[in-house]
């Protein structure tokens, strides 16, 4: 078998040489420049000593076919080595790079040509004349070696000058330190190229379909692959600091003057808690909604112009997938879809983000209801579509495998049939009788308190605007938005005293919300003792736990907590026989509420 790569040898002036002259397209797969000075200095001192600094690794983007039959060149992508390209850029060019914060900044490293020291320029540095302060200075331009030794032996009199002269050349001669090259073949598919980063890379750092998408926009000029890129990268940074909106208008003022950045300059006064998608999540998302696909393979293959049909690489087909994926970049960051589907999360009874912790199940609601919307659905039907798709999904740990595979076979089937038929289909298949009265109560036993069974019935919960347990007043939804308390039914330390285990006690049937005061009052005291005293309180109407002074006050609170009667009698026990009623009495409000979404 021919290998699918090769390997050769260039020097460093020639790959900064490519990258000027844009034949190596830096892909921004890890964006902004992160590494600190010191791993430059640390660089610049391997290259000086020739000491190995690692494989540069590219990729071949496909020739593509024009539209008068001619080919356009594919430039190379690099894979993995950016930060060592960006960091030689900065150093011996003098080039500014963007930092974590996208802010232009210089990478100052200096040299000591007596000491043959690197370091990051500083102050003392700068007054110091044993030092070349910047580096960039002589490597950076085609100065007169011999006119710098003299300059720098009036400020250095007492310096040798056969020194100097040998290791200024020296630190020049770091232009031309051979480095390795491992050009990856264009037939090669994206796994593949994954694979082979993975096995190459010391760190084992596994690059995302998202990344190479990523790379494959930031190429390409032609079809305005770094303005969409910028559009990605900067919401993603926007949505988590909003304060970020502003800096753009200084660090970048041309994007701040397109029209992807007026579709999402309303983040600066946004408060964004429930859904935070990052740069891969909007990925996903515009190409579910606008492709219909599910696979990011295949859009690093359409942004290529890849014809799957005749295999052909063509131009037209690259710049209509440019559009395709702008389109959907842009309805994802709309104000009015993006708010729009935080209102349905919430009506759903997600008012929180620790109740949602599976951004697959998000970016797939968030597809459908893009689609739907195109698709002019009434909103009411769209909100109860995407609102069971949501907790479907999650009920039948349907993206928790392989989610990419998933959303391929899902979104086919809805863009097919149409997502009335689908999800009838799949709730006659996977949420039969035999799901709510088993599988779902053997979910439900569990101690893992982030279960997202617990999250759903604690969404139930909020969309019935049930009161937290024992209260009168106050909803089970303001203890979750003002961070109230999760406390067990069974006391914990009751349970512990009398034997029973971490896994025992701690088991989600046993937890309810509740607010702290009444938890204290209760204290280590069992059910059948502390529903005695509220009894008493409900006989006298001098409220001690909670404000609850009748007895159908007390029944109607333990239906709304799913909490069976017999529960006012209850001690040691009754432990386990009370953990299965309760799970029972969990999973028909989970159906219940799920019917009625």
């Amino acid at each position: 078998m021919q290998p699918k790569y090769s390997v050769n040898q260039h020097t460093v002036s020639i790959l900064l040489g490519w990258v000027q002259a844009k034949t190596i397209a830096i892909p921004e797969i890890q964006r902004p420049f992160v590494w600190e000075s010191v791993k430059v200095r640390d660089l610049m001192d391997s290259l000086y000593r020739g000491y190995p600094v690692g494989y540069i690794i590219t990729w071949k983007n496909p020739d593509t076919k024009l539209k008068d039959g001619s080919m356009s060149s594919g430039k190379k992508i690099i894979i993995d080595g950016q930060q060592r390209i960006m960091a030689m850029r900065a150093a011996i060019l003098g080039l500014k790079v963007v930092n974590s914060s996208y802010k232009e900044v210089r990478v100052v490293i200096s040299f000591n040509p007596v000491t043959e020291e690197f370091a990051t320029r500083t102050p003392s540095i700068q007054n110091n004349t044993l030092w070349i302060e910047d580096i960039s200075e002589i490597l950076g331009k085609d100065g007169n070696l011999l006119t710098f030794v003299r300059d720098y032996q009036k400020k250095n009199p007492e310096v040798d000058e056969n020194i100097i002269v040998s290791n200024v050349q020296k630190l020049i001669d770091i232009k031309n330190r051979q480095i390795g090259v491992i050009d990856l073949e264009e037939s090669l598919d994206i796994e593949t190229i994954t694979d082979i980063f993975v096995r190459i890379n010391s760190k084992g750092v596994k690059l995302s379909q998202a990344d190479f998408v990523m790379s494959k926009i930031a190429a390409n000029e032609a079809h305005g692959g770094a303005l969409l890129r910028k559009a990605i990268d900067y919401f993603s940074h926007s949505i988590q600091d909003p304060s970020f909106i502003k800096d753009i208008q200084d660090i970048d003022v041309n994007f701040a003057n397109t029209n992807y950045y007026q579709k999402f300059s309303w983040l600066s006064n946004a408060n964004v808690d429930i859904y935070v998608p990052d740069y891969t999540d909007i990925i996903r998302v515009a190409f579910l909604s606008e492709f219909k696909r599910g696979k990011l393979s295949d859009l690093v293959s359409l942004l290529s112009g890849r014809n799957f049909e005749t295999r052909v690489y063509e131009d037209e087909i690259s710049k209509e997938s440019f559009e395709k994926l702008s389109n959907g970049v842009l309805a994802f960051v709309s104000q009015t879809e993006y708010e729009r589907f935080v209102m349905i999360l919430r009506s759903t009874g997600y008012i929180d983000s620790a109740m949602l912790r599976s951004q697959s199940v998000l970016n797939f609601a968030y597809a459908i209801f893009l689609i739907l919307r195109a698709e002019n659905f009434n909103p009411a039907e769209i909100g109860m579509y995407v609102s069971r798709w949501l907790v479907m999904s999650i009920l039948t740990r349907r993206y928790s495998g392989s989610a990419e595979t998933a959303f391929e076979y899902d979104i086919k089937r809805v863009v097919k049939g149409g997502i009335r038929e689908f999800l009838q289909e799949i709730e006659q298949g996977s949420l039969s009788d035999a799901f709510w009265n088993t599988t779902l109560v053997r979910d439900l036993e569990t101690s893992v308190l982030s279960s997202p069974f617990f999250n759903i019935f604690l969404a139930a919960q909020v969309k019935n605007n049930d009161k937290g347990f024992l209260s009168k007043e106050i909803s089970v939804s303001d203890l979750i938005l003002h961070r109230g308390d999760i406390h067990h039914i069974f006391p914990r330390d009751y349970l512990k005293k009398l034997g029973k285990e971490k896994n025992d006690y701690n088991q989600i049937a046993n937890y309810v919300y509740m607010q702290s005061e009444i938890n204290i009052s209760i204290g280590n005291k069992s059910p059948k003792e502390y529903f005695a005293l509220l009894q008493q309180q409900i006989a006298q109407g001098t409220p001690q736990y909670g404000a609850i002074v009748t007895t159908d006050g007390l029944l109607e609170n333990l239906r709304a907590n799913c909490l069976p009667e017999e529960v006012l009698a209850m001690d040691i026990n009754d432990y386990d026989g009370f953990l299965a009623k309760r799970r029972g009495l969990i999973a028909q409000k989970i159906k219940e509420y799920y019917f009625k979404l």
